[in-house]
């Protein structure tokens, strides 16, 4: 058996399974108190990965982090919702806390690899998953084997810059169509737009406090009919579709899936628009060629990915 870890910024899973899909044998889930840091992070892993390791006999272990990862070295670069990971050996310290082999990969190149296996990409050679919360990431699978560039860096879907004026390297699709960049554009509009209806509105919502003003209350609005909810979403949909398109126009991948957070918000206010979007901006040709899918394996994708990651590791004696 093997082991897969999930990393995140606000919770740590642990599953044991086999690498060739659900179900899990066993699955930990536990909270992550930023205020520990990475060292708080690795303690609940020490603690409850050794009982893994010993009752399933686990020959390998696989990490899915929550931030860019140098898979090839087995070191986190940094993350950015825990203080504490800037250029750590997490898979040697796994290695010798836990001593079997361990592999390194990043959250979103792992989920990819579950949904193109497991989920929403099954039966399609050529997968690209994408996901958007606190931030965007991406995967490209092919024949299912994540593709990571010559530089093991690839498909950062989220870095693309919208457009040539965007000169800045914080100029992203990220900073227009993340979680928190929805919010940030609501949080804007309520000073451009003071007193108004809709800006009453959403600052009801929010108990006047806008640093709580969630996407999700967003998307509560924006189903009700606010403005700048509405044109909040819309913005992001919309970059978020013209940078999908451009994977497909690249790639040309049969299936598009799309997970994270802001996915769930629905099908009206953020799939169908990233559709009609995709559309807009797609290279003509590969008009209806493609599918865009919502990610299917829910909170343990990550889990799923990583753990098929290793068996592919354990299988040809190198990291994939």
């Amino acid at each position: 058996m093997l082991l897969g870890i999930e990393i995140g910024g606000t919770k740590l899973q642990l599953g044991v399974g086999s690498g060739q899909g659900p179900p899990l044998a066993a699955l930990v889930r536990l909270a992550v108190r930023p205020e520990c840091g990475a060292e708080g992070i690795r303690r609940q892993i020490a603690e409850h990965a050794r009982p893994l390791v010993s009752k399933y006999a686990v020959r390998a272990v696989g990490i899915g982090f929550g931030g860019p990862v140098d898979s090839v070295r087995g070191r986190t670069i940094i993350s950015h919702q825990v203080a504490g990971w800037e250029d750590f050996p997490l898979a040697e310290w796994c290695r010798q806390t836990l001593g079997v082999p361990v592999l390194l990969a990043n959250d979103s190149d792992s989920a990819g690899v579950a949904e193109a296996c497991f989920g929403a990409g099954k039966g399609h050679r050529v997968v690209f998953y994408t996901n958007v919360g606190s931030g965007i990431g991406g995967a490209l699978v092919i024949d299912g084997r994540l593709y990571s560039g010559s530089a093991g860096v690839a498909s950062e879907i989220g870095h693309l810059r919208p457009g040539p004026e965007c000169q800045s390297a914080d100029q992203t699709v990220e900073s227009r169509s993340s979680g928190w960049a929805i919010s940030a554009a609501a949080v804007q509009a309520l000073g451009e737009q003071p007193g108004t209806p809709a800006a009453k509105d959403l600052l009801h919502r929010c108990a006047g406090q806008t640093e709580r003003l969630t996407t999700q209350i967003v998307a509560q609005a924006a189903r009700q009919g606010n403005p700048i909810a509405r044109a909040a979403l819309d913005r992001a949909s919309r970059t978020y579709g013209w940078a999908v398109a451009q994977v497909i126009t690249l790639l040309a991948p049969s299936v598009v899936v799309l997970g994270g957070g802001v996915s769930l918000v629905g099908e009206d206010l953020w799939l169908e628009p990233v559709r009609r979007y995709v559309e807009q901006y797609v290279f003509p040709p590969l008009r209806g060629t493609y599918r865009i899918e919502l990610a299917q394996l829910g909170e343990e994708v990550v889990v799923h990915g990583v753990l098929t990651l290793t068996r592919q590791m354990m299988t040809e004696g190198a990291a994939p």
